[in-house]
């Protein structure tokens, strides 16, 4: 006779739980799974996130608002006491799908979220997905050097080129 199957957890006991653990892991359906691509960054993917993290927190200096990296945990429940606005994902090979379809519907979900940026670290170009205040999401494919981002529910509009100001990029 199999025992009793995994007890689905709170948001808060979901955290409280990994203050004691090492591996990573995220709440899907009220039950831990482990993260997404666990295997580590590109170089690449690591300098496009971290020159996005400068160049944001450089515009957003003295703004009620400011940058966190993925270590910081967002929370896409309703009931999210947190307000993110923007998030930025760079597709990588193992989870470009999940980023573009599954990951993406998570933040939808998410009230207070108002742009979702896709990086492509292949090439200079990312789609923005926007929502305006009360409206519904559309997008916007960024491509090449000149490409703005348009944050504005934060009222910066950093250069696409920003993100890959350290990389040997084509045009």
């Amino acid at each position: 006779m199999a025992g009793p199957g995994p007890r689905r957890m709170s948001v808060e006991d979901f955290y409280i739980r990994q203050l004691d653990r090492d591996e990573r892991n995220e709440p899907v359906d009220g039950l831990p799974a482990p993260l997404r691509a666990t295997t580590g960054a590109s170089n690449v993917h690591d300098v496009i996130l971290i020159d996005a993290i400068i160049e944001l927190g450089t515009r957003l200096r003295g703004k009620p608002c400011r940058v966190a990296s993925a270590d910081t945990a967002l929370r896409t429940s309703i009931r999210s006491t947190r307000r993110p606005t923007a998030v930025i994902g760079v597709l990588s090979p193992s989870t470009r799908k999940i980023d573009r379809f599954t990951g993406l519907e998570d933040y939808r979900r998410h009230p207070s979220l108002r742009h979702s940026l896709l990086v492509d670290p292949d090439t200079i170009a990312a789609k923005l997905y926007s929502r305006p205040e009360g409206g519904a999401w559309g997008d916007v494919d960024l491509i090449g050097r000149d490409a703005r981002i348009d944050f504005d529910a934060v009222g910066v509009s950093p250069p696409l080129a920003a993100l890959y100001e350290r990389l040997e990029m084509p045009d």
